[in-house]
């Protein structure tokens, strides 16, 4: 079965740390470059971050320094370490692959998501 699944989200306290996997099957998660989206409640989704499948990483201004996106293609999974959270980073967070190995284009496979709850 060809799917990604997210895993590693839950509630933590402001200043906390969570790590987010994404985990692929059925396909080469290496070939594929690995973006990072999230949707809060009452916005729209936007992208945290990309890394490229020679492992250049992007991320947007809201995350950088705080967030890291990493790789390990021997076990077809990606990870979204995330530090210093705010209450501001509570969102449905998903990973996301496009056809090719770069941080562009069409990121049309998802996975289901996984929630982070930044709260007191």
């Amino acid at each position: 079965q060809v799917q990604l699944v997210e895993s590693g989200g839950g509630l933590v306290q402001p200043g906390g740390s969570l790590r987010l996997s994404c985990a692929a099957s059925g396909f080469t998660l290496a070939n594929h470059a690995i973006g990072w989206f999230r949707l809060a409640p009452g916005k729209e989704r936007e992208g945290v971050g990309c890394i490229s499948s020679d492992e250049t990483t992007y991320y947007d201004d809201s995350v950088e320094g705080r967030f890291t996106i990493s790789r390990d293609n021997g076990e077809n999974v990606g990870y979204l370490q995330m530090n210093s959270l705010q209450p501001e980073d509570t969102a449905v967070y998903f990973c996301a692959t496009p056809e090719g190995p770069l941080c562009k284009g069409d990121f049309g496979f998802w996975g289901q998501g996984t929630q982070v709850i930044v709260s007191s």
